[in-house]
């Protein structure tokens, strides 16, 4: 982000050229379906009545019969502003990851402790990423019909009988889910076009290759993903509110300088945005490109040579006859410790001190 921000700029650049050209398209066609609608005199003197129930009853009687062209040019912008995506994204991907991989290629090759690359530029490189892209654009585009099924959930079926919370409940709950779904499927197929560049893979190897990295090293892809995200949260919360002080001077200063200065804040948000996309997109290449760490196992303890002409001995055999100290039958309890000494016997005429006659006190007068 910092050492090469040219990568930034071009990551920048691809995305706000497709953005302008977007813009540029949707503004044309909303003014070309405004032409196609017939506006009379009547219309025109209920709309400057500034009377909510004449306008509404213009509205809809100049709306009336337009839902078919309305569908047809969503259907029409739509696919071309989802082809014109997976071309800008494809060449867009390669300019920024090619030079996230060169980078790290020449401060590998000068040495420092960076994974090393063999750069794969090929013309493979932009198939396999438009394949992906493609893959984006639907899952995208289920996500779209999952949140426009929600929208349409509480009144099929007997969602019906549901009071007005319950259903609202239901709705956020279902557009959650489809949220979470559709990013989690993006950001993998994002991941996967790491190993389009670096390794010049097909659309479904770069996918097994996504799983397999997210396999062995998912910890370190989750830690990435955590503090870019946390960070991308940040730049949010910021930009939150620093934007409240020109909305603030809305009611003093004229209405060009508050929009001029909500527009300046969001474009530095975005750029903010995009160069904290390339920094994750150049952690996951190292990741990926990081060698791994062979497990260290103790060597077995080495065996000593014997000379030639000598065989080992075998092991000394075990005599089933020989005596045991414990086959030995335990001795009688009145032995005493030096009883059990060889050599000692016990005289049984020896006069014990106990078995003497108790001599009689002498006389205190004698």
């Amino acid at each position: 982000m910092f050492r090469r921000p040219s990568v930034g700029f071009a990551e920048v650049m691809w995305r706000w050229c497709f953005g302008f050209a977007g813009i540029t398209l949707v503004a044309i066609s909303f003014l070309e379906f405004l032409d196609t609608l017939p506006v009379s005199h009547g219309d025109l003197l209920f709309l400057s009545s500034r009377q909510p129930l004449l306008i509404s009853q213009a509205a809809a009687h100049i709306f009336r019969g337009s839902g078919a062209r309305l569908v047809e040019a969503t259907i029409l912008l739509g696919t071309g502003l989802a082809i014109l995506w997976m071309l800008a994204g494809s060449f867009g991907r390669v300019a920024t990851l090619t030079g996230v991989v060169e980078y790290f290629r020449h401060r590998g090759d000068a040495g420092d402790a960076l994974p090393k690359f063999a750069l794969q530029r090929d013309d493979g490189c932009v198939r396999s990423l438009l394949g992906l892209n493609f893959f984006r654009v639907a899952v995208a585009l289920a996500a779209a019909v999952g949140c426009f099924g929600a929208l349409l959930l509480p009144g099929i079926g007997p969602a019906k009988d549901l009071s007005p919370g319950m259903a609202f409940l239901i709705f956020l709950i279902v557009i959650l889910l489809v949220w979470l779904a559709w990013s989690l499927v993006n950001w993998f197929l994002s991941l996967a076009a790491v190993f389009v560049v670096s390794d010049g893979r097909d659309t479904f190897g770069a996918v097994s290759a996504a799983a397999d990295l997210c396999r062995r090293r998912g910890g370190q892809v989750s830690a990435v993903g955590a503090w870019f995200g946390l960070a991308h949260f940040g730049a949010f919360v910021m930009a939150s509110c620093v934007v409240v002080f020109p909305l603030a001077l809305a009611g003093v200063a004229p209405g060009w300088f508050v929009l001029s200065a909500v527009a300046l804040i969001t474009l530095f948000y975005f750029v903010v945005v995009d160069f904290l996309y390339v920094g994750r997109l150049a952690a996951y290449v190292a990741i990926a490109g990081w060698p791994e760490i062979p497990v260290v196992t103790a060597p077995p303890p080495p065996v000593p040579d014997q000379p030639r002409g000598i065989e080992p001995e075998p092991p000394a055999a075990v005599d089933q006859a020989e005596v045991i100290l414990s086959d030995v039958a335990p001795s009688s309890n009145r032995h005493s410790a030096l009883g059990s000494q060889p050599g000692a016997s016990v005289d049984k005429d020896e006069v014990i001190t106990s078995e003497l006659p108790e001599a009689s006190p002498p006389d205190v007068g004698e």
